[in-house]
């Protein structure tokens, strides 16, 4: 947890992407790369909002395929009346339900089906992408209004409460992510009606555009209702709104031309629609950078192909036996390759613009923007159209999935099935956390969490979201930890009030890990025995371990060990700390030792940390003096567990031993040792005491290391491995004396030790023997030592 820290990490890519190098042994965690490395507290690490798009870009290219028709069978048994039955056959009964639809033979009071007809007529003429727009809108929403009255015996009625809609955006849309702030456009949103016409209200509160509705919207009858929406739909749908929220977004519908202004136009549709089995688009899956690619075959949409046999294993479900979708200039690009080919890319256009990232990469943007904006979100779905081609994306905390491409000109009943299911979706089945509970609290946004508890009863908690203090994940997948402001009337009066309050930390654990509320209770059974952990651990008030599990969809998609990797929701309430990064001087040196002594212990206990870094050194205040917490321990690991987990990272890049920065170490080949936690506390106090000034982090210029942060691991590991010999800082940099003096003692004990290890494993390797990775007690001990025998240690010391 670090509500105030620079970095946090996130996910790593299953065990199973890590490329075989012999016979080497799993020694450690393989590491991740991704959009991780500046998720947690984007504003202050030297990162703006708008330079994430490589690491986002490292999420998208690890994206798993399947086919369209089990995607669309995901997403109607959620929409039927009974989601935990399996009910095989309403793909084909929902096609031949919407068929009246497409072939314009359906008509409600409003509006005709032939409409959709005329409308894809206009999408298909050639020109710009932005003339894509309004046909495809006017399409949708008139498919939208015809569905209402479609019944399939097994699914749900439309949710009038949710009463989806398509708006065209194209519009710049702001969010807050700590300090920064995002500017994102995407072409077309999926919202409910009351959020499409909110913009469009004037200060009276009537509409803009010749719409009017004196009724309120929560008595409106079903002809007002029509009325209104029609009006939006003739209207408004097809202009611009201002300043819509990103919390109020369902899915985004973004857009793109093979050919910008291109001339030849797209295949009319055919003069009338029957139930086929779907036929491949070309491309099938979207790479990255794909429209970059040269231009594949004219697509087969009006001829069937032959496609090859398909794995048995994959046949049920139309899961794809492929690899990862491969991205890059190149279908052979491997999700393995260094950060820096994806960072290449954003390097000519200092500014940056969304226009000019993929498509995969803008809608992965999106996506992480939708996460943030809504709280414990399980899921999210967007649709990316090229041409006459769509894909549907699903992102959730465990990874990504894109089904094969639809062509929703040729194969309309397709598009129309997946309309009528997510038109039947409450919006807990787009994913949104049902459990939190928006409420207005002083004009302020926060969210209510009641839940009954066995020994408290029922246990209340206010998230105080829109708290300035809210730590916001910003990514696609990994724990993404949020940490929050919290008030509870029952754990006040359990615990009493604390001076700083407490917070609320929300995040997705791995959920084959020992969770951390096990962790820390074996750490509270150290602490009673133990004065170095006594009062130097958090103080965990309260938890909740959610049902919810991101395994769900690939157990219905028929995903091979759709447990691996797996994720829950917990919430953890805990006593709010200081983050060490306030201090310096001898009161940071103070708390630095207090959090080492306090790991030491755990160590020698068997309480592995494995992630210090500075949101994960704190501080409070106790009979007028400061102390250490060493915190956060979901992903700590204990002595006996069976062994390194496959999809989590051990550590935060920047502040992480040499050793583990290695290719060999990225890929598990070396155990993580007590000796890199202790060379990660070095890393910390020098990331700390040379980009702060008296607590206040210094301007871009003034402070080093903001490139570590923008690197993979093993290019910030080089970065690092060049600081460490040479000391090159900033010119201009302020440097306290002693403190300097100290971080120079220590990088010479390292430069000596990682010399030494270098060397014997050089040795070990030609001799062809195992290289030992053991440590003792007395190991750990001396490893310290050495550096408490500094006398710029002792100077610290004494001040």
């Amino acid at each position: 947890m670090s509500p105030a820290g620079e970095i946090d990490t996130s996910s790593t890519p299953p065990r199973a992407n890590v490329p075989a190098h012999g016979a080497s042994k799993i020694e450690s965690t393989p590491n991740s790369r991704g959009a991780s490395v500046v998720s947690e507290n984007i504003g202050v690490i030297g990162v703006k909002v708008k330079k994430v798009g490589p690491w986002i870009q490292r999420d998208i290219e690890q994206v798993k395929e399947c086919k369209a028709d089990a995607m669309l069978q995901v997403l109607l048994q959620r929409a039927s009346s009974t989601p935990e039955t399996k009910q095989p056959e309403l793909l084909q009964k929902c096609l031949k339900a919407v068929l009246p639809i497409c072939n314009g033979q359906a008509s409600t009071p409003l509006v005709k089906s032939s409409d959709v007809h005329t409308a894809l007529n206009e999408y298909i003429r050639p020109g710009v992408e932005k003339k894509f727009y309004s046909p495809f809108i006017k399409a949708t929403n008139i498919a939208l209004a015809c569905l209402e009255e479609i019944k399939v015996d097994g699914m749900r009625a439309p949710v009038s409460a949710v009463d989806i809609i398509c708006q065209q955006n194209d519009m710049p849309m702001h969010q807050t992510h700590q300090t920064a702030k995002s500017i994102r456009k995407p072409d077309l949103v999926i919202l409910p009606l009351n959020s499409a016409c909110a913009p469009f209200e004037d200060v009276k509160g009537s509409k803009k555009g010749g719409q009017k509705d004196n009724v309120k919207d929560d008595k409106k009858d079903d002809t007002r209702h029509d009325t209104k929406r029609k009006a939006h739909m003739d209207t408004n749908a097809m202009a611009k709104p201002k300043n819509l929220p990103w919390k109020d977004v369902l899915a985004c519908i973004e857009f793109k031309r093979k050919t910008p202004g291109r001339t030849k136009g797209i295949n009319s549709p055919p003069s009338s629609y029957t139930v086929k089995d779907c036929v491949p688009t070309k491309p099938e899956y979207l790479p990255v950078d794909h429209l970059n690619i040269e231009d594949p075959e004219p697509s087969p949409s009006q001829t069937p192909a032959t496609q090859p046999a398909p794995d048995p294993a994959f046949v049920s479900s139309g899961l794809t036996a492929s690899e990862p979708c491969q991205g890059g200039s190149s279908s052979k690009r491997k999700a393995t390759d260094p950060l820096e080919s994806a960072v290449k890319k954003y390097r000519m256009d200092p500014d940056d613009a969304d226009d000019d990232l993929d498509v995969t990469v803008q809608t992965g943007l999106y996506a992480a923007e939708m996460f943030a904006s809504n709280i414990g979100v399980n899921y999210l779905l967007n649709i990316i159209v090229v041409d006459d081609m769509m894909w549907i994306w699903y992102y959730d905390r465990q990874g990504i999935f894109q089904c094969s491409g639809i062509n929703f000109i040729q194969d309309l009943p397709r598009f129309m099935v997946l309309l009528y299911a997510l038109q039947r979706f409450g919006l807990h089945d787009w994913g949104r956390n049902k459990d939190f509970h928006p409420v207005q609290v002083e004009d302020k946004q926060c969210h209510e969490f009641k839940i009954k508890d066995e020994e408290l009863g029922e246990v209340d908690l206010l998230l105080h979201t829109s708290h300035d203090e809210r730590v916001t994940h910003y990514g696609l997948q990994g724990r993404a930890t949020n940490v929050v402001p919290v008030t509870s009337e029952v754990l006040t009066k359990k615990y009493g009030k604390f001076q700083d309050g407490m917070v609320a930390k929300i995040f997705w654990g791995e959920a084959s890990r020992t969770s951390e509320p096990e962790i820390l209770e074996k750490v509270r059974e150290i602490a009673k025995v133990h004065d170095s952990v006594k009062g130097h651990i958090p103080e965990l008030l309260w938890h909740h371990k959610f049902t919810n599990s991101t395994s769900a969809i690939r157990e219905a998609l028929g995903v091979p060990d759709p447990t691996t990797g797996s994720r829950v929701l917990y919430i953890l309430v805990f006593r709010k700390l200081q983050v060490i990064t306030e201090l310096h001087g001898k009161e940071l040196f103070d708390v630095w030792y207090q959090c080492i002594l306090c790991h030491l212990t755990l160590w020698k206990k068997g309480v592995y940390h494995r992630d210090v870094s500075p949101g994960n050194l704190m501080w409070y205040w106790k009979d007028g003096k400061r102390i250490g917490v060493l915190n956060d321990y979901d992903l700590s690991s204990l002595a006996d567990d069976p062994g390194p987990r496959g999809n989590e990272r051990t550590g935060t890049v920047p502040f992480m031993a040499l050793d583990l920065l290695t290719e060999e170490g990225q890929r598990g080949e070396v155990k993580h040792l007590y000796r890199h936690d202790l060379e990660s506390f070095i890393w910390c106090f020098a990331w700390i005491s040379l980009r702060y000034k008296e607590g206040v982090l210094l301007p871009r210029g003034l402070r080093p290391f903001d490139k570590w942060a923008k690197l993979d691991a093993v290019a910030c590991g080089k970065e690092k491995f060049s600081f460490q010999a040479y000391r090159k800082v900033p010119a201009r940099l302020h440097k306290d004396p002693l403190m300097w003096e100290f971080v120079d003692d220590c990088f010479d004990l390292l430069d000596v030790h990682c010399f030494d290890q270098r060397r014997r494993r050089r040795l070990a390797k030609r001799a062809g023997r195992p290289i030992n990775f053991q440590e003792s007690e007395s190991d750990f001990d001396g490893f310290l030592q050495l550096f408490r025998n500094t006398e710029s240690w002792a100077a610290l010391s004494k001040q």
